[in-house]
């Protein structure tokens, strides 16, 4: 019999050992919820709303701790800490999740939603930055800047996948590779209540398009009925748009030069390995950790970033591209390509460097798994045993839909 689900809060907390007791966040918050004792800053859980207008003055990201929590910590235990608490090991119902991805529900169920395949709870990899999220809500989003829309598939495909870039000027929002973001469409839907915000995944590196760039980039696939994709996809240089997150704290790079990364996607998936591939290229270009990107589309026309990839030095990046409607030629998806590599592939995830990344259409994750499970057998690996052990330790994400 399953234990029953405990019912769990999102608890904001002040991490003390970074905290320099500079009192800005007690001086901004709007409804008193922030205090000190002369020792540490603190929040009470009881007043706080999760307004998130404490993040951006904190010069020391100290503010931005969360514990998802069954029993609320008071405020004499967190005047007492010397270092914030491990997160507990709770049983979450479908509104909570060990690590904190987004604060808003409908959020949240789109990033479980997307996370279904990968059969548990989802880890960060411990060598990943500590991400930023929540930072804007739809209650208060920030406004980008549209600096950049240009279609990446070819002109006679009837595959419209665009690159648009977001500037966001002097308002602080830092990303990191692998994290999504929310875009709020204006206006109402037929019942006369504001549209949900979906979700897509940041394409650029954490320092922006260019280095130092206070923007970044999405993928974004025009779909025929489409409300927000074809909202973004119209938008025009200089267009401004509402935008919330970023969010996401588990689907995370590596951020370790000896780890290898194998990511496998379809279509618009490609946007967070195209941001983990400059984050390599850009930071550590002699990384010893090899990049892997199995890449599936129906023909090369459709597949986005096509032209860029060919550019990408095989020393960074070892690209194996997967095309299922070529006329004459025979039907290759990415399950396919992992078997025709299942030697390299099975040393890799014997390798305990080795992670794991699967994005894009859901319809793909079965095949994987099997491609994955033959090269473990073809090297006397138990892919049902290591694909656990991956995912515990934070090597092994799934996000599809």
């Amino acid at each position: 019999m399953d234990a029953p689900v405990q019912e769990v809060i999102k608890q904001h907390l002040i991490d003390p050992e970074i905290c320099i007791r500079c009192n800005t966040c007690e001086e901004t918050c709007p409804v008193d919820a922030v205090t000190h004792d002369g020792n540490n800053y603190v929040v009470d859980a009881g007043i706080c709303n999760h307004c998130m207008d404490c993040i951006s003055p904190c010069p020391t990201g100290s503010i931005d701790n969360w514990r998802v929590v069954t029993r609320p910590y008071s405020l004499q235990e967190q005047f007492s800490w010397s270092e914030l608490p491990t997160q507990e090991d709770v049983a979450v119902n479908a509104g909570g999740a060990a690590a904190i991805d987004a604060l808003e529900d409908d959020v949240s169920r789109l990033l479980e939603e997307a996370r279904k395949g990968l059969g548990g709870k989802p880890v960060a990899p411990h060598s990943a930055g500590k991400p930023t999220v929540n930072l804007y809500s739809r209650g208060k989003p920030a406004t980008a800047t549209v600096t950049g829309n240009f279609r990446l598939t070819d002109a006679a495909s009837d595959s419209d996948i665009r690159h648009i870039i977001l500037d966001f000027g002097n308002q602080p929002f830092p990303v990191l590779e692998g994290q999504s973001i929310g875009i709020v469409v204006p206006g109402v839907d037929a019942g006369g209540n504001a549209h949900h915000p979906r979700l897509y995944s940041v394409a650029s590196s954490r320092d922006g398009e260019k280095r130092n760039a206070n923007n970044l980039a999405l993928t974004v696939k025009r779909v025929d009925g489409g409300l927000c994709s074809n909202y973004l996809c119209d938008l025009p240089r200089g267009a401004k748009i509402q935008v919330t997150g970023p969010f996401g704290a588990t689907f995370l790079m590596p951020d370790d030069p000896a780890a290898n990364i194998i990511m496998i996607c379809t279509g618009t998936g490609s946007a967070p390995f195209r941001g983990f591939t400059e984050r390599r290229r850009r930071a550590m270009p002699d990384a010893a950790g090899r990049l892997l990107l199995f890449f599936g589309a129906r023909r090369p026309e459709e597949l986005p970033y096509f032209g860029p990839l060919q550019k990408v030095p095989e020393k960074l990046l070892g690209k194996f591209f997967c095309y299922s409607r070529v006329p004459n030629e025979p039907r290759v998806y990415v399950q396919d390509r992992i078997r025709s590599e299942a030697g390299e592939i099975a040393k890799l995830l014997a390798d305990s460097n080795t992670h794991v990344y699967i994005c894009g259409l859901r319809g793909m994750e079965s095949g994987v798994d099997e491609a994955f499970a033959d090269a473990c057998r073809a090297a006397s690996l138990d892919w049902s045993a290591l694909k656990p052990a991956m995912r515990e330790s934070g090597r092994y994400h799934v996000e599809t839909y």
